[in-house]
């Protein structure tokens, strides 16, 4: 036990703290479009600009220079516009200092393990936690010259690190690679051109309480009326008072619809964003807003009514109902999901797999759901798991971070609170207490089926092994241990229990004294029962 590390106590997750919805915007004439994609683009051109400079200033940035940047371009635009040009430039920079780091971190990790491996004798094995030598030395000289290329990548990132330079591509880094890759993205030049543009365009307002709707450069009212306030060199594209410009289209949201209509009636504050899907031909509305911190139920609470236990894969969600005192019960169940295509498929088959799995749960009646805590940052590297390029696609084909926040936020509402749990052995020590005794001839249990108990089990707090049956003959102690039948802080559980005089029973103690001073003889009992009893005559008197 000694190997085993430290298990983190199970907690419940905190609620969302902000909501986003999208719609599709229908109706739209032709004019429309034209001002849509004018609009984004003047704006978009602002947006490249502002980020240039902003990554030129490096870690000189100060409220002064901020302020500098928001003058130059309310000149072009509004100070509206101007301030959401800012604040958008202020997050991206932000996120991409982040991945820096994060990219730093991930070169570090991979130039200890070549060091590690180069260390040790060509053809060394390893042991579970701590990696072996190189197969070869064809091996080995090639993880020499990688580890030289490592060693020089990193210095010159932490050069960037310490010198604030940041290379930041807006429209991202993958589409504009894709560019040198026409053919294998099946894509002409003129639809990557438009996918590209797109991609840059800046269509996003951030909103503000106590203007009217909650927004004042992109304003919408509650019955759905559009309209947006242009940039002072589009200002003749106006076709409303104060230079702005009202949509055809009518906004309809589907889903939280009355609470963005209640929200938007009491003026308070919420972000809209338009997106156009190049592919589809289709424009995009979002509407965001924050909303209060739910209060985090105690995890007692959450428990009262059993818990569903769920095991996260690469292409199903496993989960089991436990009752309260960590027994599962019915049947297992499966959701499954294909996490092939582009990225919105992806995320409606996670979408579609929660939603089944939080109906499913309402119906079983239980209150909380328990997920692994997972976080494969640092396990999906290739100098970590070498030659293992499937199970490295595998572990990073798995949408932990994605499907645990989608988890929160769905199941905020429907009142079911979440349990994250340490994921440490819950796969190895399922399968080992729980998937051959709950296999029949008509049920096959997965491993993954025992990991959602083991999962539950640990978030209930109980052990992962199972309560064994009593010794078999007579139920009694003489056939071997009852190992796990006791608590785990129970004195001597390992050991056979002691004899106690009088009757086996789980109710009262027997009164020992009692016993002792009212107990015949043996020989007298066996000759007792050997006897038939026979009621006497009645003795009749005159």
């Amino acid at each position: 036990m000694g190997g085993l590390r430290e298990l983190v106590a199970s907690f419940v997750v905190p609620g969302p703290s902000g909501v986003a919805i999208r719609t599709r915007l229908k109706q739209l004439t032709p004019a429309d479009e034209k001002v849509l994609a004018l609009v984004g683009a003047h704006l978009g051109s602002l947006a490249s600009r502002d980020l240039k400079v902003r990554c030129a200033q490096g870690m000189e940035h100060s409220a002064d220079t901020w302020a500098a940047r928001k003058r130059a371009l309310t000149a072009v635009s509004t100070s509206r516009w101007a301030g959401s040009l800012t604040k958008a430039t202020h997050d991206q920079w932000a996120l991409a200092r982040r991945g820096q780091l994060a990219h730093i971190q991930c070169l570090e990790a991979g130039i200890r393990t070549i060091a590690h491996r180069l260390s040790l004798p060509v053809g060394t094995k390893g042991s579970k936690n701590t990696p072996g030598g190189y197969r070869s030395k064809h091996e080995w000289h090639a993880k020499a010259r990688r580890l030289h290329g490592l060693e020089g990548r990193l210095e010159r990132a932490r050069a960037d690190w310490e010198a604030g330079v940041l290379r930041v591509v807006r429209g991202g880094k993958r589409l504009a690679r894709t560019r040198h890759h026409l053919s294998a993205a099946q894509l002409t030049e003129t639809d990557w051109r438009r996918q590209w543009e797109a991609e840059r365009w800046f269509l996003q307002a951030d909103g503000e309480s106590g203007k009217r709707y909650g927004n004042e450069t992109i304003r919408i009212s509650p019955d759905g009326e559009v309209s947006i306030k242009l940039p002072a060199p589009l200002a003749g594209l106006a076709n409303a008072p104060h230079g702005r410009y009202i949509l055809t289209a009518m906004v309809r949201f589907a889903h939280r619809g009355q609470e963005w209509a209640d929200r938007v009636a009491a003026n308070r504050a919420v972000a809209y964003r338009f997106h156009l899907d190049v592919a589809r031909g289709r424009w995009y509305l979002t509407a965001a807003w924050q909303i209060p911190a739910s209060p985090t139920v105690p995890l007692q609470a959450a428990l009262a009514h059993g818990v569903v236990g769920v095991d996260i894969n690469a292409d199903h969600l496993a989960a089991w109902r436990l009752d309260t005192h960590g027994n599962p019960t019915g049947r297992p169940r499966r959701f499954f999901y294909d996490l092939t295509g582009t990225a919105d498929h992806r995320d409606a088959q996670v979408r579609h797999a929660l939603t089944r799995l939080l109906h499913w749960a309402r119906t079983c009646g239980v209150k909380a759901i328990a997920v692994e805590d997972l976080d494969f940052a640092a396990k999906k590297t290739r100098e970590k798991h070498g030659r293992k390029r499937r199970f490295r696609q595998l572990i990073s084909g798995m949408p932990t971070g994605k499907l645990r926040a989608r988890l929160t936020s769905m199941a905020d509402q429907t009142g079911i609170a979440i349990i994250a749990v340490d994921p440490a052995y819950t796969s190895r020590w399922g399968a080992q207490h729980w998937q051959k005794p709950l296999t029949t001839k008509n049920r096959k249990t997965t491993r993954h089926d025992a990991a959602s108990i083991a999962i539950g089990r640990r978030a209930q707090g109980h052990p992962i092994r199972r309560r064994t049956t009593p010794p078999p003959h007579d139920q009694s102690d003489r056939a071997g241990h009852r190992t796990v039948q006791a608590r785990p802080g129970t004195p001597r559980r390992e050991g056979t229990r002691p004899r106690i005089p009088g009757p086996r029973t789980r109710s009262v103690q027997p009164d020992t004294e009692r016993k002792r001073e009212t107990r015949t003889s043996r020989t007298v009992r066996n000759v007792r029962s050997a006897q038939a009893w026979v009621q006497d005559s009645l003795l009749l008197t005159d």
